[in-house]
């Protein structure tokens, strides 16, 4: 009897030590966790969290979730999840200034208007027209508004990267300032409005497109420094820069500012704009080989890159028997578009001119990561045989794709040093402005900037359509090449936190080796199930031929008693064989099947059963300790 006692004193004790334990884990360690997903899921970036710690004022995210969503479409409920636990990250780390809402939308009600109200996109469930939501508005004290109108599943690597923009912008409210230095008439050309009237030297869309989002200043082509407010620069076909020109660039990067630069062996919008004289200009290139060379970039200005893959379908030559021809020079991007980088992740097309391409030299210590690649049926062009009226039938016909796919634009990160060793002399009669900075050899940290090896991604001929409606101009475009300059400005202007978010993968993970052990079992059965596919429907045309009262030349003929044997032969045989095949099919998935109920009984049975034997070797050790003990 006092042994039965003390058994039940002990297990009094061992649950009071349980309950206490569980007390102690939710008061001390409520906001412990561990990551232990492949690639980090739901561990913050340390940009994220700088952007986070220098918060100054609240921020409230309001997540509008419809539940019937998610019970609906299960893959939305389990992402849902991922937002929700992501947003609480997002919380926890801020030390309050995310504050946190979370509504669920129900059809006509206050909140379902509020969410309207907001601008999040509703989308209907089935045909009663219900609306479920399943967006995110954010406000700060000065009632700015950002919102993502409906999260993605297909962009769930982003989501990261989407919340920190999306907070960074309200942390943020004034707009960014965009500098832009470049020799096309990308605001507009009055000496074109008045030769071919109205709509002909209209501003560019793509420039249109970032003075919606950026203070943009235009920077002179004799500029010699960069004005400090500046914070993205954007250099598009500006040539023949003297030696002061590019000091300031230079001094713009080694001060830690932002550099997109667009270089081009031969501007096809530049071509097509006639001169003062009015012949074409002869002068179509650019480039900024003096600082390249120096910070470890190689442009050829004298070769164009031609692709063979997504080439335009232009015009032939008068004297030509076809009406059209691929014209390799002009081709559109479309698996050569990289989705590992935020701002080009969602972008489908991105159309190229004439561009040339550009490399990471083999000694240079920086990061170059591709943005824009020609696919492998690319090859190169020398300069000459695509300006003053190419035949695109000649160009075709000696065309030779060779050298793989080439880098046509890339994100270039890295400590760079000066191309200068101080200010260059200046002309006579010239003097340094009041604000001129002191020279700097190198940056602080680590650089970042996009080179663009074309610069008639911006021209409205290659990316929209621009058409009079009812006096308003309508742009519609059919590539992405104003988003892509946006975007790219976007990642820039959003500074070094911003840049360093990649895309991390998505929660839903596949299952590998159940994957792997369904493609060996179609492999094995694969064959077996053609053989009998193969005889079924053999022996169904026999029947069938048996049955009409067919011969082998088609005349009518009367069934015996040893035909209608045969009939039932066959309808036996067909049935054997869809037997078998269903047997075939069976064992395809019956690896599958193994697998699964092993990893059901190993969660179900086998966890437990593994702490219940932890439970009894501990139990029997301290028994063992303690008849030590007593000895």
């Amino acid at each position: 009897m006092r042994r039965l006692w003390f058994s039940v004193l002990g297990v009094v004790a061992v649950a009071a030590m349980l309950v206490g334990v569980n007390m102690l884990a939710d008061t001390r360690l409520a906001g412990a966790k561990l990551d232990l997903t492949q690639q980090r899921l739901y561990t913050l970036s340390n940009g994220t969290r700088k952007i986070l710690a220098d918060l100054k004022e609240p921020v409230t995210l309001r997540l509008y979730y419809s539940r019937a969503l998610g019970s609906r479409i299960p893959v939305y409920g389990a992402y849902a999840d991922r937002v929700q636990e992501m947003l609480r990250e997002y919380a926890g780390v801020s030390q309050g200034k995310v504050k946190l809402e979370f509504y669920d939308p129900e059809p006509f009600s206050d909140t379902e208007d509020r969410a309207l109200a907001y601008g999040l996109q509703g989308v209907p469930i089935d045909q009663s027209g219900e609306q479920v939501y399943f967006g995110l508005a954010a406000s700060n004290l000065l009632d700015d508004e950002r919102t993502i109108a409906f999260f993605q599943p297909e962009r769930e690597r982003f989501l990261e990267y989407d919340l920190t923009r999306l907070i960074y912008e309200l942390s943020n409210p004034k707009r960014p300032v965009v500098g832009v230095m470049s020799s096309l008439p990308l605001d507009g050309d009055p000496r074109m409005m008045m030769m071919r009237g109205q709509g002909a030297g209209a501003p560019w869309v793509s420039m249109l497109q970032l003075r919606q989002t950026f203070a943009v200043k235009n920077v002179q082509t004799d500029a010699q420094v960069i004005d400090p407010d500046i914070q993205v620069l954007l250099v598009a076909q500006a040539q023949n820069l003297s030696d002061n020109a590019l000091y300031a660039i230079d001094q713009f990067v080694m001060r830690g500012g932002r550099l997109m630069v667009m270089v081009d062996p031969h501007s096809e919008a530049q071509a097509a704009a006639p001169s003062p004289t009015g012949q074409p200009p002869s002068d179509t290139s650019s480039n900024l080989a003096k600082l390249f060379d120096a910070w470890g970039i190689t442009f050829d200005p004298k070769t164009v890159v031609g692709d063979l893959n997504g080439a335009w379908r232009v015009r032939a030559s008068p004297g030509d028997r076809v009406q059209a021809v691929d014209y390799v020079a002009w081709f559109n991007i479309r698996n050569g578009v990289s989705h590992d980088d935020p701002a080009t992740a969602d972008l489908t097309q991105v159309t190229v001119a004439s561009p040339g391409f550009i490399a990471k030299k083999p000694d240079a210590d920086i990061s170059f990561t591709p943005l824009l690649s020609s696919s492998d049926k690319s090859g190169t062009l020398a300069v000459d045989k695509v300006k003053n009226f190419p035949d695109p039938a000649k160009i075709l016909a000696e065309f030779k794709p060779e050298g793989g796919p080439r880098v046509i634009a890339a994100r270039v990160r890295g400590v760079l040093k000066s191309a200068f060793t101080g200010p260059p002399d200046l002309p006579k009669d010239a003097k340094r402005p009041d604000n001129f900075p002191a020279f700097k050899a190198q940056t602080d940290g680590p650089a970042n900037m996009v080179v663009v090896a074309d610069s008639d991604i911006l021209a409205d001929r290659y990316w929209v359509r621009v058409q009079e409606f009812f006096g308003q101009q309508d742009a519609a475009p059919f590539s992405d090449n104003g988003p892509f300059v946006a975007n790219l400005v976007g990642t820039l202007a959003g500074g070094d936190a911003l840049i360093g978010l990649r895309s991390r993968g998505s929660s839903l993970r596949p299952f590998d080796l159940v994957e792997g052990m369904q493609r060996d079992a179609e492999a094995r059965f694969r064959q077996t199930e053609q053989q009998l596919q193969t005889h079924l429907t053999d022996t169904q045309k026999k029947l069938t031929e048996l049955r009409t009262g067919r011969g082998e030349a088609g005349a009518a003929a009367v069934i015996t008693e040893q035909q209608r044997a045969t009939i039932d032969d066959l309808r036996k045989e067909i049935t054997q064989t869809r037997v078998k095949l269903r047997n075939v099919q069976l064992e395809l998935r019956r690896d599958i099947s193994r697998l699964q109920n092993e990893l059901r009984l190993f969660n179900i049975a086998m966890v437990p059963a593994i702490l219940a034997v932890l439970a009894i070797v501990l139990g029997f050790v301290r028994r063992q300790k303690r008849a030590r003990a007593r000895a």
